[in-house]
């Protein structure tokens, strides 16, 4: 289980991290169910993810992608990770799962021997994977909007409350097209009062692996902001 000793937190469900994904992440986001009535003509289907950590969340979501996609298609996944990992590491964190066995060695040689910066990683002709390393405010602030779904995956927020701030969460919705979506394993009072603040339509709804609640939401086709 690797852990980070900056937050002092476990990277993800010690349940079972690749399932915790497709509950929180995947069905939070109505995906693929939205990836099979996309036409391919509509363009790039963008995933922004807060917390890159091991990988486990893009991998996961390339197999699914593999799966459901439509010719022509294309998804581009964008991460933003303070603290990236190294290869070695990505590596003995994703091997406990031979589903995604293809993706983890994928990710792997493509990754750089010194993570840092803008990483760009193209694979199979219709996935992009970016990771973008520093603080997620700033990366978040400096990509272009239109973000069809989210991933909010940051540490603990009582552990890591930047992550989750309302300044974040707001600058989020601004880059979320309208119609977009989110999914979280958070469910603490002060996230979820951020994220409706933000713009976001908030539903709560069982978490996973007996989880009391984890938050999904949309930014209205009909914004004030």
């Amino acid at each position: 289980m690797p852990y980070s000793q900056e937050f002092g937190d476990h990277f993800y469900c010690r349940t079972d991290g690749r399932l915790e994904c497709g509950h929180v992440f995947l069905a939070g986001n109505q995906l693929p169910d939205r990836w099979l009535s996309t036409p391919s003509q509509a363009g790039d289907f963008r995933i922004g993810e807060l917390g890159f950590g091991t990988g486990l969340n893009f991998c996961e979501t390339w197999r699914q992608w593999k799966l459901a996609r439509q010719p022509g298609a294309q998804l581009h996944f964008t991460s933003f990770e303070l603290y990236p990992m190294q290869r070695d590491d990505l590596d003995r964190a994703l091997a406990r799962w031979p589903e995604i066995a293809a993706e983890r060695l994928a990710l792997t040689a493509a990754w750089p021997d010194t993570p840092s910066g803008r990483i760009e990683i193209e694979a199979d002709g219709q996935i992009r994977l970016t990771v973008v390393c520093g603080p997620a405010l700033e990366g978040v602030a400096a990509e272009e909007p239109e973000f069809d779904a989210w991933f909010l995956d940051g540490f603990a927020p009582s552990r890591n409350p930047d992550m989750w701030s309302q300044r974040l969460m707001q600058t989020l919705f601004d880059k979320t097209k309208p119609g977009g979506t989110f999914g979280t394993y958070a469910a603490a009072g002060f996230v979820r009062r951020n994220l409706a603040a933000a713009g976001f339509t908030v539903e709560r709804r069982p978490g996973f692996a007996g989880k009391r609640e984890m938050l999904c939401g949309i930014k209205s086709a009909v914004s004030d902001q």
